[in-house]
Parts: structure tokens; sequence; C-alpha cells
């Protein structure tokens, strides 16, 4: 492994400081990659609520504040609590389905004020318990590993694909020619680019698409410029702005499921992300980085936003411009923080539409994919056990992915797991590694046909 030298000290790639042109650039465009992610809870949960647009500013201001903190931490961390990593956090979109229910139960209080005393005490409880949780690092060899990065760069893939196709299936202009054309051109831009621009400007190849994505969706309107003309220019988060926290035991049992489920999630982005940055992710790492999960989702409590947990596309950002620097992520967290302080900035990175962010997104979550396969080339395929645990592993952990309503009628706590493919492909390949492990050395399954992949 090989590392720059500074002042005559060996440094690793991830503590490097770039420039500090480099350093906002490189941060912009982690931000430009993450930003429709960080907003689409609280615009979902805004107008779940019938909230008025004042309010609705705050609660993405809020998201968007609390996100740039939780990344503030998570990469440049303070005592024990964060994983010192180009790891990017922001609202969990897994959150979204319990505090809609939340709020849909006629409680007589204000629904946000449940949600908050929820968040505030499954933060806390990540927070404790995330010693304990990262012990599973040792349960993760590189045919588990392997499966759950690739699963992860898989499970995403959807999303990009709705961003540029839409998110109403019944809207005249769901996979219009127009957007999947803009996709597709915002696609090969961003290949180009890879491929011809050199030195910095390939390092910021995505964003440059991004931009230019956006330019050429201008005239054919596709670029929506009210909320750049309503936002206001600087609006203060204060705490408890948009309800107190109360507390309620089914609601706090619920949110309490999903941070559990995020923290499993943050374990494998870790040990994906140790992996892309050649520093793996030990037990101490994920213990740290769980605990920045936990406090960052206990202060987005406080200022009005949601659980706060891994961003997957950032880590097929890294993976994409090998651009190891944590302090480029501590950048990124930085502006996440301005753009909840001044939402007339935030409104311009808003301009980027769904499917030029969608188009470059396919690249971005197939390096992640990219980085699984990569990985479970160091496991031993030939070996029929370790075929079979990637096989049934990504089998299970797909289901969610092409079927979504496939757990329809399971029970609410358990669809909380079920409904995350990423979740259930991990389980799935933790208890298949344990079982096939714990075997008479003699014992072999028969060989696959030769046709099997026919």
């Amino acid at each position: 492994m090989a590392f720059k030298k500074h002042a005559g000290t060996d440094v690793h790639p991830v503590d490097e400081l770039p420039a500090p042109g480099k350093l906002l650039a490189f941060g912009v465009q982690h931000v430009a990659a993450m930003y429709a992610g960080v907003v689409a809870p609280p615009l979902i949960i805004g107008e779940a609520l019938a909230l008025s647009g004042v309010q609705l500013t705050l609660l993405i201001g809020a998201s968007l504040l609390t996100a740039g903190l939780a990344t503030l931490l998570q990469s440049l961390g303070i005592w024990r609590i964060g994983a010192r990593l180009p790891f990017v956090n922001g609202v969990t979109f897994g959150s979204v389905a319990p505090i809609l229910a939340i709020i849909a139960q006629p409680t007589g209080e204000n629904p946000l004020s449940v949600v908050y005393g929820a968040v505030l005490i499954a933060g806390a409880l990540a927070f404790l318990v995330a010693p304990y949780f990262s012990r599973l690092v040792r349960f993760f060899p590189p045919v588990v590993n392997g499966t759950v990065i690739t699963l992860i760069g898989l499970s995403l893939m959807p999303v990009g694909i709705g961003w540029v196709a839409g998110q109403d299936s019944s809207a005249p202009e769901y996979a219009s020619p127009g957007r999947i054309a803009l996709g597709a051109v915002t696609l090969v831009l961003v290949l180009l680019f890879n491929r011809f621009l050199r030195g910095f400007w390939n390092r910021i190849a995505l964003l440059v698409g991004l931009v230019v994505g956006t330019v050429i969706a201008w005239p054919f309107g596709f670029v929506d410029t009210s909320t750049f003309e309503q936002a206001p220019i600087f609006s203060l988060p204060v705490p408890f702005a948009l309800g107190a926290p109360s507390f309620s035991l089914s609601a706090t049992l619920s949110l309490c499921v999903v941070m559990l489920v995020a923290m499993m999630e943050s374990t494998a982005d870790m040990i994906a992300l140790g992996e892309i940055v050649d520093r793996p992710a030990d037990e101490r790492t994920i213990a740290a980085g769980l605990r920045a999960d936990g406090a960052g989702s206990a202060l987005s409590a406080v200022f009005g936003g949601f659980t706060c947990s891994a961003f997957a596309q950032n880590v097929g950002l890294v993976a994409l411009t090998q651009v190891r620097s944590r302090y480029v992520v501590a950048a990124g967290g930085g502006v996440l923080v301005l753009l909840g302080l001044f939402p007339v900035v935030g409104a311009v990175v808003s301009l980027v539409p769904q499917p030029v962010l969608g188009g470059a997104a396919l690249v971005l979550f197939g390096s992640v994919a990219t980085s699984g396969i990569r990985t479970l080339g160091r496991a031993d395929l030939g070996d029929p056990f370790q075929a079979l645990i990637v096989a049934a592993s990504l089998g299970v952990g797909l289901i969610p992915v092409v079927q979504p309503d496939f757990y329809a009628h399971a029970p609410d706590a358990l669809r909380t797991v079920l409904d995350s493919g990423i979740s259930t492909g991990c389980l799935a390949a933790l208890a298949l590694n344990a079982l096939f492990h714990r075997r008479d050395p003699d014992d072999h399954p028969a060989p696959l046909p030769a046709d099997q992949s026919e």
C-alpha cells in the first residue's frame, strides 16, 4: 500500500488534505450526489402534514443542517465518536414510512413532537449499543462483505431509475421520452468526462456532468426555478421550533427498530468504504461510526430533522473518483450546514433536474456494486458452499427491490426490516455463512451443472 509523503511522514490517502479549491469542488460534488436524498424525506413528511411553505422550508433546512453536522462528526470525529472515514450521513429514507404511520395516528398531539421524541430516544439507543453492535464485524468475511456491498449497489439502482422516470407513475410526464433522453445524455456525459478529462477535472467529472446536464435541460423546461425564487436568504434553525419532543411507546419502538436497521446498513457501508479506501473498518471504527449515527440522530431531533444514517450513494462516489480524503467529505458537511442556514443557496443545488441526477446516479450506484464484485473476487467462489451463500443472499436481498409489495401482508414491525433489501440480504449472508462454515470438512454439495448460467 503506497502512501504519499508529507513533511517526511507517511500519510494515508484518507488523511490527506487537498488544496482549498479542490477541497471545495470535491465537497460540492458529494453534496450534489446526496442532495435529493436529503430533501426528499422532509418534503414527503411535510406534504403529509400539510405544512405551510415557511414550515416546509424550516423542515428542509433542519434536515440539511443536521446532515451536515452528522457528516462533520463522522468524518472529523470527536473522542470515540465518528468513523474518521469519508463517510456521509443524512436523513435515512427508511424512517419515512414509520413516521408517516405515526403522523396518521389520531393522538391529538402535534405529530412532529411525537416523532422527535421517538428519534431522540432511538438516537440515544444507537449511541449506547454501538460498541456491542460493532462486534458483528467479525462475522463479515469477504464472501459476506462482497455480497452485501454488491447488494447495496443493486438496491440503489431503482432510486436512480426512479429519478429518471419520475416518482408518480400516473403523471403524464412519467417515463416520457424527454426525461429518458435527458437521463441518457447525462449518463453518457459522465462516462465521456471520466474517459477524456484529466487530473482535477477528471475527479469532478460527475459534478461537471450534472452542471452540463442541467444547462442542456434548461431550454426544455426541466429546470424548476420556483424554489429558488421563493427561498429566504437566511434561516437560523431554532431548537424544537416545529415541536418540543413528547413520548409515545409505540412510536418510540417503531423508530428504534428503524435505527437498528439503519445501524446494520451503516455497518455494511463502513465495511464497503473501508475496502474502497484501503483502510479496513475494524470494530473500533464501526463502533465510533455508529455512535456518530446515534449522536447525529439525537441532535437532529433537537433541530427539527430526522434519523441520520449512511448515504450509500456517496460510497459509490468515492469508488468512482478515488478521492479518498475524509476532509473532502467534511467540506461537503460544511456546505450542507451552509445550505441549512442559507436556503437560497440550497435552492441553487435544487435546480438540478431529477432526470439529470438519475443519469449520473446509475454510474455511482454501479460503482458500489463493482466494489462488491471486486471484494467477492477474494472469496473462494469455486467452493460450492461459498457460491450458494452469494446466490441465496443476493436472491433474498433483491426481493423487495424487484417487488416492493412482496411483504405487504407481513406485520408492520417486520416490514421495517423486510422492506430493506440491504438488511434482509445482510442477515441472509450472515446466517448462511454461519451455517455452511459449521460443517464436516468432507461434506460438500453436488457441483452445479456446467450450463447453470445459461
